[in-house]
This record gives structure tokens, C-alpha cells and sequence, in this order.
């Protein structure tokens, strides 16, 4: 029998299935990074953490994060994985894609994937994986050598692409995605991609999924002009108008149609930030029950709106919306109708998010950092609304990780990773940039006053965060996965 390394006395574990939402306080044991046994009274480790009846969730999945999106994705690496540690993230799945931002280059994903996997390595604290998008059919080509020389089960399209930028309006998309001659991303591109992924899931498994940014170029574009040139908006509220929620509403039906066509079971909806946008997937997943859909909101969605977060820093894709559709998430959520929830973590410095004007909310970046808030976010304010201590553990760990194939995570139970969140449900503090372990120096939830904390967090057993502080060495794994699982 293995030796026990870690024992975890008196911690309330957080199990899915678990039953009582204020579950009884057990120990939890660890041999070799896995868990051993969970139960009252073990004796007998290297080493003993008492919780003293703090929570412990299985280490958060984080399904939706952009490392090096804007800064070098060897940089980002390591100080995003920190912020990821302080907020209780131990598995990072990161979106990638050929293009500008990222690593700044077109071409085949046999060369590309190689160099994004040599600059991550030995960098990360936490665990991480890959989603890939096929920007070109050249990539569509390549999806099963990507799944059986890499381990990549999970794609996405960036339906917006097709005639928006990422910040907004484009002149020169093709240039922007640097997609060869002749081709262009747009419906008929989308379409090849799921017919190129059924066509590896016959092949390889039914784990293999697609995920949608659902917006509507057309739409956008149209709507972008229509509030610069009236001036009557300003801030994310001009954003949020210029990117209206019936554009992610639109977007859904076509996706959802196009899944059926293909017979392309495995789909995700991304970031639903509207209750346009919900209703329209609903409607979709009755519509067509042989799809498999999952949908998945951001903690920035469901802590923020356009009058709450703190200034343009709060620029997103999908936009942060009014207080209404905050609501219409939340009673989604607490209806059981949404699959996960994550970050969409994109760090984005303040030179970069707010360019020459720090008021223009259309020359500023896309996308901000909130790894480190997700698990206490979703804790604090999920409590008020009635939300169990297992339905949020199954929403930020188990649900994300059996949708990608990541089976040694997700759980807190024997023969897991011992992936491990100790958080304290009754903390008060005050969401301040200055205190992230993030490279960004800024927040939307700035001042946003928290009512749970991370304290200590394990990755396989090994501490990474404690007392406040990021510990010890880089040592997350790049993990791949069984299309099969």
C-alpha cells in the first residue's frame, strides 16, 4: 500500500452527489498525486493540513482561457497559471489558433502546435490543455493528426471572424487571420469544420467536441455604425448596443442548425452573455435532440453589467449587458440549464486595453483577466442565491472535465487527481488589481466586495497557493486526451 503524502483532516468535501449542502467534515488522503481515501479519522502521513471545516472543491477546470493573446504566450504562461493558482484553477484549457495575436503566424498547426507547447513547458503551475480552431481547410485536414499526435479533442470557431475583428470593425479579414488565398472563414467554412470533426469522431470516439463564439458578423457591423454615428451611448453600454444580444441569439440558431445538418452531436455554446442568447439555445437543443449541447456562461457575465464593472476595462465578446441579462443567467443557472461556468481569461495590459484613448470603449482591447475570482466569485454570490455547494462544484469542475476528456479530474474522490480547493464561505474582502498575481493592472471587478477566499489550493497533491502567496515551482502538466473517453 502506498505511503500517504498529504493527509487533509477536517475539510467539508465538496462532492457532487454528495447530498447536504453543508457536507460533514472528513480527511482526505494522498498517495502519489492521487487521492487515496476520504473518510473521518485517517492517521497517518508525511504530511498534515488541518482545513479546520473549511470547503474543499475539486480543483476548478477552467474550460476558457486565451493564454498568449497579447502578451508572449512564454510569459503569460507563468503569470496567468499564478492567477489561475490564487483563484483555486488547477486545470487550464486555453484557446489557440493560427492569426494575428497569439503567437503572430499562419501556416500548418504541425508547426504551430510544437512551438506553443516548447514555450509553455516547465511554466505553468497549474495543468493545462488545448482547444484548437481550424482557421483553414488545410487545419481541417490536420484534425486527426492533431487528436493522435497531440492529444486535442476539443475545436472552436469564431463565428464573428467571418467579417468582424476582434476589437470590431475589419477591413482586411483574410490579412487579420492570415488564411491562404481564396479561402474565406465564414458559414460555408463552419460547415467544413463539423463535417471534418464527424467525420474524426467516427473515427477516433464521441469525445470529440466543438465549440462556438456564437455572434453574427453581419450584425455587428451594421450595429457598430449605428451607435458611433448616433453618439448617444458611450462606455460598455455603446459596446454592448454595437453587439446586440439577438446577433448571439442568431448565431446559436445558425450553429445549431448547421450541428444537425452535419449530425455533429458534440457542441458547445460559449459564453452565452444574454437572455436572447439562452432562450435562442433552448430552443435549439429542443429543436434538435440528437445534438448534444453544453452551454457555458463567464463569472464575468454573472458578476457585471455595463453600470457595474468598473470602467472600459470591462470590454468583452460577447459584452457585458444590462442588469436584466445578468438575471436572465442567473435563473438559467439555478434552473439547471447552463453546463459550466469559467473565466474566459485573456490578460491584457493597460497600454494594450486602452490604446491612445482610455475612453474610447471601440480602440480599446478585448477580453480581461478573472481566473482569480471565478471559484469565490461563484461561491459568495451563488450562496445568496440558493445555489449548492454541489451544483457549483459540479459547474466549475466535474462538468467542464468529463466534456473534454479530462478523467483524473473534476472530482474529489478515489483515484483523482488530488486537485484540491480549500476555501473559507464566510470571508469578506474587496476585489483590488494591485493584490492578482496577473500581469494585468486592472480589473472590471474592481472594488467588487467578495464574500468567500481561496486559502490553500493543491495540484496533484503539491501545494501551490497558501498564506496568500503563490508556492513553490512551476509544475503543471500539458495534458492530452482520449478522444474515446
Amino acid at each position: 500500500m502506498a505511503t500517504t503524502d498529504l493527509l487533509i483532516k477536517n475539510a467539508r468535501a465538496v462532492r457532487p452527489g454528495g447530498g447536504a449542502d453543508e457536507p460533514p467534515a472528513v480527511d482526505i488522503a494522498v498517495a502519489n498525486g492521487v487521492i487515496t481515501e476520504i473518510g473521518p479519522g485517517l492517521t497517518g502521513a508525511d504530511r498534515v493540513v488541518d482545513a479546520e471545516g473549511l470547503l474543499a472543491f475539486p480543483g476548478v477546470v477552467d474550460a476558457h482561457q486565451h493564454w498568449g493573446i497579447y502578451q508572449d504566450l512564454s510569459a503569460d504562461t507563468e503569470t496567468e497559471s499564478r492567477a489561475c493558482a490564487q483563484g483555486g484553477v488547477t486545470t487550464s484549457i486555453t484557446y489557440m489558433r493560427t492569426g494575428r495575436y497569439y503567437l503572430n503566424k499562419g501556416g500548418a498547426y504541425r508547426d504551430f502546435v510544437p512551438e506553443v507547447l516548447d514555450r509553455m513547458e516547465g511554466r505553468s503551475f497549474v495543468d493545462h490543455a488545448l482547444h484548437l480552431a481550424p482557421m483553414t481547410a488545410e487545419h481541417i485536414a490536420e484534425i486527426p493528426s492533431l487528436i493522435a499526435d497531440y492529444g486535442i479533442t476539443s475545436f472552436k470557431i469564431f463565428m464573428f471572424y467571418g467579417g468582424h475583428g476582434l476589437h470590431g470593425r475589419s477591413a482586411d479579414q483574410a490579412d487579420f487571420l492570415m488564411i491562404p488565398p481564396g479561402e474565406r472563414y465564414d458559414l460555408a467554412h463552419f460547415e467544413f469544420v463539423m463535417r471534418g470533426i464527424q467525420r474524426a469522431r467516427a473515427q477516433f470516439g464521441t469525445g470529440l467536441s466543438l465549440s462556438l463564439h456564437c455572434e453574427t458578423a453581419e450584425i455587428m457591423a451594421a450595429y457598430s455604425d449605428l451607435v458611433e454615428r448616433s453618439g448617444e451611448l458611450s462606455g460598455l453600454r455603446a459596446y454592448s448596443a454595437s453587439r446586440p444580444a439577438h446577433s448571439e441569439g442568431l448565431a446559436v440558431t445558425m450553429a445549431s442548425y448547421l450541428a444537425h445538418e452535419t449530425g455533429l452531436a458534440g457542441i458547445n455554446l460559449l459564453h452565452l452573455s444574454s437572455a436572447k442568447a439562452v432562450e435562442a439555445a433552448l430552443t435549439m437543443a429542443a429543436a434538435f435532440p440528437e445534438v448534444d449541447f453544453r452551454r457555458e456562461v463567464t463569472i464575468g457575465h454573472l458578476l457585471a453589467d455595463v453600470d457595474t464593472a468598473h470602467g472600459i476595462g470591462g470590454k468583452v465578446n460577447p459584452p457585458l449587458r444590462e442588469r436584466a441579462d445578468v438575471e436572465a443567467l442567473w435563473r438559467h443557472l439555478l434552473a439547471g440549464e447552463l453546463d459550466w461556468v469559467v473565466s474566459d481569461h485573456a490578460c491584457c495590459r493597460d497600454e494594450q486595453k486602452f490604446g491612445a484613448d482610455p475612453d474610447d470603449v471601440f480602440a480599446a482591447k478585448s477580453g480581461f483577466g478573472g481566473a482569480e475570482y471565478l471559484l469565490p466569485g461563484l461561491v459568495g454570490e451563488g450562496r445568496k442565491r440558493g445555489l449548492p455547494l454541489t451544483r457549483i462544484a459540479e459547474l466549475t469542475a466535474t462538468n467542464p472535465a468529463r466534456r473534454y476528456g479530462l478523467t483524473g479530474k473534476g472530482v474529489l474522490d478515489v483515484g483523482y487527481d488530488a486537485d484540491i480547493v480549500l476555501v473559507d464561505p464566510d470571508a469578506r474582502w474587496t476585489v483590488r488589481a494591485a493584490d492578482s498575481e496577473s500581469a494585468q493592472e486592472y480589473t472590471p471587478f474592481e472594488g467588487f466586495d467578495m464574500s468567500a477566499r481561496v486559502t490553500e489550493v493543491f495540484l496533484r497533491g503539491l501545494p501551490i497557493y497558501a498564506n496568500g502567496q503563490v508556492v513553490g515551482d512551476p509544475r503543471g502538466r500539458y495534458l492530452r486526451r482520449d478522444p474515446a473517453s
